[in-house]
């Protein structure tokens, strides 16, 4: 996704909830978001939209599904 901000977040995921919660949050933000890693303990979500928006979006998601546990947030460029 060109022009997009990687967000990563590490921690304890019920993969399949966190991964519905972050395409949900994305959707309501009208946010472009792709998933492009999703493992019990990482998530990386390519996301792509009005920065502050995004900014809202990681909050969101850091704070995550009652199911999942953030213990970690951090961006990254995607790759082109």
């Amino acid at each position: 996704m060109q022009g997009a901000t990687v967000i990563v977040f590490s921690g304890q995921f019920r993969v399949e909830s966190f991964v519905e919660f972050v395409n949900h949050r994305a959707r309501r933000l009208q946010l472009d978001a792709v998933v492009e890693t999703a493992t019990p303990d990482c998530i990386e979500v390519a996301v792509s939209g009005q920065p502050a928006l995004v900014d809202a979006f990681e909050m969101a998601c850091s704070l995550g599904p009652i199911d999942c546990l953030v213990r970690d947030v951090w961006r990254k460029n995607a790759s082109v």
